[in-house]
């Protein structure tokens, strides 16, 4: 009887252990309030409504799966509380500007981010007249000649 009944005391233990240290663990992960504050890079006034998402990074670089998408106001700020410890990736989409993203690292309780959006360049085709590729071909005549000179100077 004496067995059992320390057989059960020990199970009891056990059982209280393994619930409490993941428990202990959990309260000690910290998490911080972020504010983000988006902004014309032009300009500096702010732009509102903007897609701010943010993704948790594991320590492989790799963006995890579950995310979180806010909107800025319109003096193009929102806030976050209640993101945990570590790289966060961040991302910034509005349409007519390019599209913003970088890491974090994620180690202070209060932290404020300002992203600065650019206006979307111009694409380059190979289908246009380019006044670069004009002046390079200009230019690669003339110094050939150069060299052809070169070569037929005795020394």
């Amino acid at each position: 009887m004496k067995r059992q009944h320390a057989a059960v005391i020990g199970w009891a233990l056990t059982v209280g252990l393994a619930v409490s240290i993941p428990a202990m663990a959990q309260d000690e992960e910290q998490y911080a309030a972020l504010s983000f504050i988006v902004l014309r890079d032009y300009n500096g006034k702010p732009v509102k409504n903007a897609s701010v998402i943010m993704h948790p990074v594991n320590k492989k670089g790799k963006q995890e799966r579950s995310g979180f998408q806010l909107k800025t106001n319109s003096e193009g700020k929102t806030n976050f509380d209640g993101v945990p410890y570590g790289m966060l990736r961040v991302q910034v989409l509005v349409p007519g500007f390019q599209t913003f993203g970088e890491d974090y690292e994620i180690n202070k309780p209060q932290m404020e981010i300002t992203v600065k959006l650019k206006r979307p360049q111009d694409q380059y085709s190979i289908y246009e007249d380019h006044p670069e590729a004009k002046r390079d071909e200009q230019k690669a005549p003339e110094q050939k000649t150069e060299e052809k000179t070169s070569e037929q100077k005795p020394q």
